[in-house]
Parts: structure tokens; sequence; C-alpha cells
């Protein structure tokens, strides 16, 4: 029973939150892909760990991830990915940028728990693991 005359639909909610979440992915991966040296420059300057490898993981799973994910393959697996990065990229604000919460990496918090709530939810019904009978 729902307190709103609204229907209650996992298979919806499961389908939108995997498009937002692809979308989401994909307007950040695009500019970077466009512009690689700059992303590798940008990471590899501020002292992370492995900056440059990072980074170009980090872009080629945004960019490839979210297409990917958009279409409905393999979607659980890339979830968990986009859930990893975003722990490391919301420590590396915290302590390398010096960000603080608000107006500064709450929307990778954001990120996290829509990849979270996409990796438990599952790719909807219409995605290429249903078809292909993987999810």
């Amino acid at each position: 029973m729902s307190l709103l005359p609204i229907p209650v639909s996992p298979d919806a909610a499961a389908t939108f939150a995997r498009v937002l979440l692809a979308i989401l992915f994909l307007a950040h991966g695009v500019p970077k892909m466009k512009n690689m040296k700059g992303t590798v420059a940008f990471v590899r300057g501020t002292g992370f760990p492995g900056g440059a490898v990072f980074a170009v993981l980090f872009t080629l799973l945004e960019f490839f991830g979210a297409i990917a994910m958009l279409l409905g393959f393999l979607v659980q697996i890339l979830a968990i990915l986009f859930t990893l990065q975003m722990v490391a990229t919301s420590i590396f604000s915290k302590t390398k940028l010096g960000k603080k919460f608000t107006g500064g990496y709450e929307l990778d918090v954001l990120f996290l728990v829509l990849a979270i709530t996409v990796a438990l939810l599952g790719p909807g019904p219409w995605s290429l693991d249903r078809v292909l009978g993987i999810a």
C-alpha cells in the first residue's frame, strides 16, 4: 500500500536510476575524453598516488562504462566500479583538495549513493543484461 496514489514499481525505479546514473557519468566522461591530457595533468598535479593511471581509468569508466550502463550491459559490475570511484574521489576531494562537504564533494556522495542503489536494484527489465539472461 502506498501513501500517494502513485503505483510502486521497483522495475521502473531500477531502470530510471540506471539511466540517470549513466547520463550523469557520461556528462562527466565526455569532456574528459575530449581532453585526456588535461585530465591527466590535473590529477597528476594534485599529487594523487598513481594520478595518471587513475585519471585514464576513471575517464574510460565514466565514458565507456556509462554507455554500457545506459544500454543495461553489466550494470551491477559497473555500479560497483562507479561506487568505488566515488569513494576514491570523495576521499580525494576532502583530503587532497581540501573541499568541504557542501559546495565541495556532496555530488560525489550523491553519485555514490545512486551507484549503490543501482547495484542493489539491478538493471531493471529494459536492459541488455535481462535480454542476455545475466540479470
